[in-house]
């Protein structure tokens, strides 16, 4: 294996497919967390525009592999007694988004497989 730079986020990693973010909704909340510390449950439903039970599905998965974690607070907007939920990627979860974009890194810029496919 090889080791590339997923230069989207300026950090080293061993480029690899990771089958388990691959799917679109996964690879997307990913890519969304790998540059912050955390993101609120609601915010990240509206920016992926998706329904609560569905993110909640993904994020659940998600942190049952290791790749993200959640925690609740008392919300400092609401008199009521609702808590928000933020979501984070683990270690683990940084290192397999990494290890991802580096491999698509990789694929994009082989120049041997370019050649190649220009022969045809």
């Amino acid at each position: 294996m090889t080791t590339s730079t997923a230069r989207s986020c300026g950090v080293a990693s061993r480029a690899r497919f990771d089958e388990s973010i691959h799917a679109p909704t996964r690879l997307r909340l990913c890519a969304l967390l790998r540059p912050v510390d955390h993101i609120d449950f609601s915010v990240l439903a509206s920016t992926l525009g998706l329904s609560d039970a569905n993110l909640s599905k993904t994020v659940r998965a998600l942190t049952e592999l290791g790749y993200m974690s959640t925690t609740k607070e008392a919300s400092t907007t609401r008199r009521d007694a609702r808590r928000t939920t933020r979501i984070a990627l683990t270690p683990a979860g940084r290192d397999a988004i990494d290890g991802h974009l580096a491999a698509l890194q990789d694929l994009a810029s082989a120049k041997d497989l370019s050649a190649t496919a220009t022969d045809r």
